[in-house]
């Protein structure tokens, strides 16, 4: 890293719902995976929440959820009320060792969550509005177009021996290696100046 470096914490982070909006739906579970600039895992952080009290579930995502029957008894396991796993989520944020960036694959829909939980129960994000997004992330590296580089079609050697189970904790680990691998080619390419 350069002098201009600021120490940024990259924080992995994946969620599942039960619906496309917040606060209509619930945040159901959140994972999230802490990592330096060098790309190594320094903490995690997971929980599941009870769904708000005034929320409706969304029909299209409950029959998606139907499919997936080991992912939903994972994440409806020992759920906590949101307002004390957003405490929990913010005070590990504020511990890490540098201020934290926001990643997400796709950050648009992730930190649409997060952020408005954060801001709903604690009052504030420690993310500011810091969110990036591995997709774009990628297709500037890899100088595809966006819909080119999905999960699916990144080369191999951006994939780490995680996989894709929808439950968060391991889906924020998987995006956090296939980040990790972008970030570290990306500045490796750029003779490590940002």
């Amino acid at each position: 890293m350069t002098e201009e470096s600021t120490g940024e914490i990259y924080v992995s982070t994946d969620v599942e719902v039960d619906g496309p909006l917040p606060g209509l739906h619930s945040l159901l579970s959140i994972g999230a995976a802490a990592y330096d600039c060098t790309g190594l895992l320094l903490t995690t952080f997971s929980a599941n929440l009870e769904p708000l009290p005034s929320a409706t579930t969304d029909p299209n995502t409950m029959a998606w959820w139907a499919q997936q029957p080991e992912a939903w008894a994972a994440c409806r396991l020992d759920p906590q009320p949101p307002g004390v796993v957003m405490h929990d989520y913010a005070q590990w944020l504020k511990q890490l060792p540098g201020p934290p960036v926001f990643v997400g694959y796709p950050a648009g829909f992730d930190f649409m969550f997060v952020y408005w939980y954060l801001l709903y129960f604690v009052g504030e994000s420690p993310f500011a509005r810091r969110a990036l997004d591995v997709r774009t992330f990628a297709m500037a590296q890899l100088k595809k177009p966006y819909l080119a580089v999905s999960r699916e079609q990144l080369p191999e050697h951006y994939r780490g021996e995680t996989s894709h189970t929808h439950q968060p904790l391991d889906d924020a680990l998987e995006q956090g290696t296939i980040f990790c691998k972008l970030l570290l080619e990306n500045l490796q390419t750029q003779g490590g100046k940002r």
